[in-house]
Parts: structure tokens; C-alpha cells; sequence
């Protein structure tokens, strides 16, 4: 007496009735419906995968503090995070409309109507100290004659 101890007698039945019938047989069934879960992980998932941490982006801060005076001094300072770098740079008023002009257009046209105002403001005085010479000379001409 032989053992078959692969099939039990009543799936080697449903095997020949699925035979018969065209269907496929239950094992295959199983074995398909295992498949169809990894064929579904295969698949790229959206969005990050759960566990990767995102990138950290380092920032680095850094404050540069342009000032300039109605006389057109300007300075410049210089902090990294809490530390200063550089204090009282003097600078040229030119050096600061070449700098804004390279960051911005919009920072430009405000630090430039600003430099042309004392640019008038220092022909105004200049004009002045002149009337004040040549009135300095002339007193100075009534003294020697």
C-alpha cells in the first residue's frame, strides 16, 4: 500500500475537476494570490520611504550692515551668528552702489537715490565754502591794499 503524501484524496479530486473544468487548481490559486502582494511592493512608492531621515540643509548666518551719514561716510560691519568679524570698515559710496547693484535691482535704486542726495547735499556745501573763500579773498585783497 502506497502513501501519495503530496495531495490528500480530496485535492487530487478538486485537482481533476479544475482539469476538466479549465479552472486552476487551488495550490495555484494560493500561489498566485502569495505573488500578487510582491508584485505590488515592486512597485515604487510616493514620497520619501518611511525610516530615511530628510537632508538637513547647514545654513550659515551671516548679517552684513551697510550705514552711511548724511555726508556720505559709509561703513560697513560684519557679524558671523553672534561673533563679529569686522566693525567700522569705511568704505566708498561707489563700492556700495557696485555691491547692491550685483545683489538686487530693487536694493540698488533706494542706496543710489540716497548716494545722489548727499552727492547734492556736498555740492551745496562745497558751493558754499567757495562763496566763503572768494569773500575770505576779497577781505583779505581790502587788507593788503
Amino acid at each position: 500500500m502506497s502513501l501519495d503524501t503530496t495531495t490528500a484524496p480530496q485535492e487530487q479530486a478538486t485537482d481533476e475537476e479544475a482539469a476538466e473544468t479549465g479552472a486552476a487548481p487551488v495550490a495555484e490559486k494560493a500561489a498566485d494570490a502569495a505573488t500578487a502582494p510582491a508584485e505590488e511592493d515592486a512597485k515604487p512608492k510616493r514620497g520619501r520611504p518611511k525610516g530615511a531621515a530628510a537632508r538637513k540643509t547647514r545654513t550659515v548666518e551671516l548679517t552684513l550692515t551697510v550705514t552711511g551719514s548724511a555726508d556720505g561716510d559709509w561703513q560697513a560691519e560684519l557679524k558671523h551668528g553672534s561673533t563679529w568679524v569686522a566693525r567700522g570698515l569705511a568704505i566708498s559710496a561707489a563700492a556700495v552702489s557696485r555691491a547692491a547693484k550685483e545683489l538686487h535691482g530693487d536694493l540698488s535704486t533706494p542706496i543710489d537715490e540716497v548716494i545722489n542726495e548727499a552727492r547734492e547735499q556736498q555740492k551745496a556745501k562745497v558751493a558754499q565754502l567757495e562763496a566763503e573763500l572768494e569773500q575770505a579773498k576779497q577781505a583779505l585783497a581790502e587788507l593788503d591794499a
